[in-house]
């Protein structure tokens, strides 16, 4: 009797938290997140097994305001133009159909009827990439002191870390492995710093945009991501860039040249001083770099899966008397096809002398 009495009572107060903390983020009044909190949890009660009700009562509600989060996170950045097919997502695989030919166009066409075209079709299923936040502890007795937004603030923490990787890796996957014919991967033509690293001009970008063109990309819908040493080049010697960076835009762009709107990120891929794209993470060498990256919108996808979210109850933790949380998130984004977009990465020359 004791132990269900004492079950129930860390029950209420992590319903109490939990629904404090989903109210801080929705901006209502905590105390009205407490009562719905456990109100929702003695509902739910009458239809579910015993002892399931505290448990899971507020999973489906923080999960379904970090699915909010974690798309407001990749909507505000350079992904927000990407077209969305995570509709087509079934058990966290995404079966897209890859037409290799588009059908030809008929002009003035007086011949009927109209002869048919047949194109290639393939079905390609692609498995989501799994993101996992580690598990965040918290200790029971400062759950029981902290204030509502305490929550609040960890499982943000866990919805910035995810929406960060998952920026990190579409940018990755839009990027060429190396350069061919339907993948350009061009090399900056700017005077070269101490470090040996050349720095990106304006005509490193129209370099990028005549690539694009010569792989008959359309105009309407064209993306340059830019990393931080190229966003510095541009800054410290184009006076027209840099008056559009300097403009707050509502949007996440920081500027619109030569057809490409035009974003900054700090995550970008990384070459090697032969071209070839680094794996995820991996650490840099002399002459190695981030990469600056375009793509055309309607040849690249993104699709998000399931997410779930783990906790444990320090009642379950005899030793270290502490509740655990985290997540899980299924994402991806990659191109549709290889001639999406074009890649510029520094080049480099060895210093010589002191």
């Amino acid at each position: 009797m004791k132990k269900e009495m004492m079950k129930s009572l860390s029950a209420v107060l992590f319903n109490c938290v939990m629904g404090m903390a989903v109210a801080f983020v929705l901006g209502i009044t905590p105390a009205y997140g407490a009562i719905g909190a456990n109100v929702l949890a003695f509902a739910v009660g009458n239809f579910m097994p015993a002892g399931a009700a505290f448990d899971g009562v507020l999973k489906e509600i923080w999960t379904g305001e970090m699915v909010k989060g974690l798309r407001a996170g990749l909507n505000g950045a350079w992904l927000q133009s990407v077209p969305d097919s995570s509709s087509a997502v079934d058990n966290d695989v995404i079966h897209l159909v890859d037409v290799e030919a588009e059908p030809d166009v008929l002009i003035n066409n007086t011949t009927y009827p109209i002869d048919t075209q047949e194109l290639s079709d393939g079905d390609i299923a692609i498995n989501l990439d799994k993101f996992q936040t580690k598990a965040t502890p918290i200790k029971d007795d400062e759950l029981f002191a902290i204030s509502y937004d305490k929550m609040a603030r960890v499982l943000d923490g866990h919805r910035d870390s995810i929406t960060i990787a998952e920026l990190q890796k579409a940018a990755h996957a839009l990027c060429a492995n190396s350069n061919t014919k339907k993948t350009p991967v061009l090399k900056t033509s700017g005077a070269a710093e101490k470090d040996g690293r050349h720095k990106m001009t304006l005509d490193d970008v129209i370099a990028m945009k005549r690539k694009m063109d010569e792989l008959h990309v359309p105009t309407d819908g064209r993306t340059l991501v830019l990393c931080q040493d190229h966003v510095n080049d541009l800054l410290g010697t184009e006076q027209s860039f840099r008056e559009q960076y300097n403009i707050n835009r509502e949007d996440g762009t920081v500027g619109r040249l030569y057809g490409f709107d035009i974003y900054e990120f700090d995550n970008c891929p990384a070459y090697t001083k032969a071209g070839n794209k680094k794996n995820v993470g991996d650490i840099t060498d002399v002459g190695e770099y981030q990469a600056s990256f375009a793509f055309y919108n309607k040849r690249v996808f993104k699709a998000s899966g399931s997410l779930k979210m783990y906790y444990s109850l320090a009642e379950n933790d005899p030793q270290n008397q502490q509740n655990l949380v985290n997540f899980r998130h299924y994402f991806v984004a990659m191109p549709k096809k290889k001639d999406a977009g074009v890649v510029m990465m520094s080049d480099y020359t060895a210093p010589t002398g002191n």
